[in-house]
């Protein structure tokens, strides 16, 4: 059976106003919750991304600190476990905005690329590859980097891509904001007949971008996906144990 938004368990992507969202930790924990999810990433931005407040390994540190006290706090319904998470920019030579020490401690490591969009193919190519092979990498985010009606994807050899990150085991992401849908549904189904595991997230930067993870099923099921595809279906053992992949 295709996949159904009632099979999502959790949203591994979304912004608060540790960096540039607009509600706080509190506020996507409770509205988590209100929707039956077992667990959500807190993946604010890295430090890179200076214009939304990133993070570095100090203010991780008071971020986690919050964590720790948010998740002892009783909510309405049952709360979803609390992932920390990281948005990590890919820098221009692929080397990921985050030193290695803090990278092993996060639960998430979410990499994307937001700026030196204009380098050419190859160039663009082998440093997502190069940031896909470190490790810690879990999920590449919005992987064209296209916003609709604004700007082009960048240029990428997405069959290299998803080869790498099959070989790596790393999920490439359905971004379910409608100013992205990245990967659209024809480069989800390349990406699925690749090997690659999906994950469907929302990057949402305030508590009502949670529901835009109906367009991101939407176009799953356009690309025929089934709910056994996508990681954030999965219960928690057996996202657990792909969290703790480290190599």
């Amino acid at each position: 059976m295709l996949l159904q938004i009632g099979d999502v368990r959790g949203d591994l992507h979304l912004h608060t106003t540790w960096s540039d969202g607009t509600a706080g930790v509190r506020e996507m924990r409770a509205a988590a919750a209100a929707r039956g999810y077992a667990y959500l990433a807190v993946t604010d931005h890295s430090q890179a991304l200076r214009m939304t407040g990133g993070l570095d390994a100090e203010k991780l540190a008071r971020q986690w600190a919050e964590f720790d006290e948010i998740a002892s706090e009783a909510i309405e319904g049952t709360p979803p476990r609390l992932l920390r998470g990281l948005e990590v920019d890919i820098l221009k030579d692929g080397a990921l905005d985050l030193d290695d020490a803090s990278i092993e401690r996060l639960d998430l490591v979410v990499v994307s690329v937001h700026s030196h969009l204009d380098l050419p193919q190859a160039q663009q190519t082998a440093r997502v590859i190069r940031a896909l092979q470190h490790p810690g990498v879990h999920v590449l985010a919005h992987p064209t980097g296209r916003l609709i009606g604004v700007r082009e994807g960048i240029a990428l050899d997405l069959d290299a891509v998803f080869e790498a990150a099959a070989a790596r085991g790393v999920a490439v992401e359905c971004n379910a904001s409608p100013y992205r849908l990245d990967l659209g549904d024809v480069e989800l189904a390349r990406a699925a007949a690749a090997g690659c595991r999906v994950v469907i997230n929302t990057d949402a930067h305030a508590v009502a971008g949670l529901d835009d993870m109906r367009f991101g099923v939407t176009t799953a099921r356009r690309a025929w996906l089934t709910a056994d595809r996508v990681v954030n279906t999965w219960a928690w053992p057996q996202l657990e144990a792909f969290l703790a992949k480290r190599g």
